[in-house]
């Protein structure tokens, strides 16, 4: 039986207990053996990826190194792989094959790893339950009956099912933190900046930031290691160093400073998460962390303010699927009028079109003030309640959710309460920090997220404290019982 950590992966090819090859094939059989109970690919490049398989270990044969070398995994399918369907879980870009490579995926490819297929999602990453692809909704390995969380949740599910090791994800309101939880691995969502966006499909341009998703954070580390720096190419990319993101791993966490947010510690909003995040607290404040109470006044403006900023910046990113230049392109059009209206209606789907809709209407003549204008004046807000926070605390403290995975379907009429599974997240997006997301505990069976906040290009702050949470818990070594490893 294969390990499936990343750090225990690549331990097992350098010393040669397996190959590349091996445990590429076996995760492949995996991947299409628990297809119809997850549904977490779109695409599988078993051709692709059992010839890069072969190709690291004849580099590790011949002495070549890579830091990722013959590691298999996934990426979301929202990072465009040159000569590889990227779908955006769209029908609008069903057979939409790039002729270049994002820098993520290019820089895993340099890296050595693996990847065996794109992850399905929720639909140009529109959604909080993996509900909304056009290929069919994801499901939680914990429970197939229940959501994996969104948008990332074909990545969760492939990670917490033993499908890969590892997976990409992309964050613009909690895509990547919020199934972390649900799933029970751990998700990081970096700086703003801090990973590139070149040949992300985008969503909202302002917001949208590349991750890793594993088991442990100390994966996290490794990952981040490949995917993080500047991009000359990419305007949003952080000219910033980049940090050994593993040596700050054993660093003791004694004096640390962690804010709890009145706002929703006092406020009685930790919800049914309540008895893990207490008991994560504990475990931290056993290891000589304090704890500090703070005020993020205009938290609770974070999630009406996400709903109108996103849907703007989405209304105008997808107005080049047109049907003219690529993607989906209705029959026979009567007109040039006819042609965008069908193909866009036809390519879209609910969710997607929903938020085109919201930020067309927020971004018109005599609304742009009172809504779109409004929302950005309130981020700004937002961003300086952060700002006086880190002043006293080095991290922040907090749910992922406010509970946990909830059933498939139990939110879809509802789009508000669906919103509303964000609530704790996309705060931390309108501001551009950092953030982790990882197992603190089970809720009904079903795996529950702490989420821990940093001031900008802190990763190593929040790699520091995680790692050290999960030296003194188990919850990140907890595996469902529908996973895909043997028995």
């Amino acid at each position: 039986m294969f390990p499936d950590t990343v750090k225990a992966i690549l331990e097992g090819l350098n010393k040669g207990d397996f190959s590349s090859e091996e445990i590429t094939t076996e995760l492949l059989a995996r991947a299409n053996r628990h297809q119809p109970d997850f549904n977490a690919f779109i695409t599988l490049d078993e051709e692709g990826a059992l010839a890069a398989a072969r190709q690291a270990d004849e580099a590790r044969r011949s002495g070549q190194a890579g830091q990722l070398l013959g590691l298999p995994f996934a990426h979301k399918d929202l990072f465009c792989t040159q000569g590889l369907r990227t779908t955006c879980a769209s029908r609008m870009l069903e057979s939409f094959v790039p002729p270049y490579e994002s820098t993520v995926a290019a820089r895993f490819r340099q890296a050595g790893a693996v990847c065996i297929g794109k992850t399905n999602m929720d639909e140009f990453a529109m959604g909080s339950s993996n509900e909304n692809s056009h290929f069919g909704a994801v499901r939680n390995p914990w429970n197939t009956e229940y959501v994996p969380g969104g948008s990332s949740g074909g990545s969760a599910a492939a990670v917490a099912g033993g499908l890969v090791p590892a997976a990409t994800g992309s964050d613009t309101g909690g895509s990547i933190r919020q199934p972390a939880a649900f799933c029970g691995i751990s998700g990081l969502k970096p700086t703003y900046g801090r990973v590139s966006r070149l040949g992300m499909i985008a969503y909202a341009s302002s917001l949208d930031q590349g991750g890793p998703m594993a088991h442990t954070v100390e994966d996290l580390a490794i990952l981040l290691g490949v995917m993080a720096g500047l991009d000359e190419a990419d305007s949003t990319s952080a000219e910033e160093a980049v940090p050994d993101y593993s040596a700050a791993l054993e660093q003791p966490v004694k004096g640390m400073k962690i804010g709890l947010p009145r706002e929703i510690f006092e406020a009685g909003k930790v919800g049914q998460t309540e008895p893990a995040i207490q008991a994560a607290i504990e475990s931290l404040k056993s290891l000589g962390a304090e704890f500090v109470d703070i005020s993020l006044p205009h938290i609770d403006l974070s999630v009406p303010a996400y709903y109108v900023i996103a849907p703007a910046e989405c209304s105008t990113n997808l107005s080049r699927f047109d049907g003219v230049r690529y993607g989906h392109r209705c029959d026979n059009p009567k007109d040039l009028e006819d042609l965008y209206a069908r193909s866009r209606a036809e390519g879209f789907g609910e969710e997607v079109k929903r938020r085109i809709l919201v930020g067309t209407y927020a971004l018109s003549a005599g609304y742009y003030d009172a809504y779109y204008r409004k929302a950005q004046q309130i981020r700004r807000l937002i961003k300086q309640d952060f700002a006086g926070a880190f002043q006293a605390v080095d991290a922040i403290l907090s749910p992922v959710t406010p509970g946990s995975a909830f059933r498939i379907g139990e939110k879809t009429a509802d789009p508000v309460q669906m919103y509303l599974e964000d609530i704790y997240t996309v705060p931390v997006s309108l501001a551009g920090l950092p953030s982790l997301a990882i197992p603190a505990g089970l809720l009904n069976g079903l795996p529950v997220g702490l989420q821990l906040t940093a001031n900008y290009f802190r990763e190593s702050t929040l790699m520091q404290l995680g790692h050290q949470f999960q030296l003194h818990t188990n919850w990140h070594q907890q595996r469902p019982s529908t996973s895909g490893r043997p028995d």
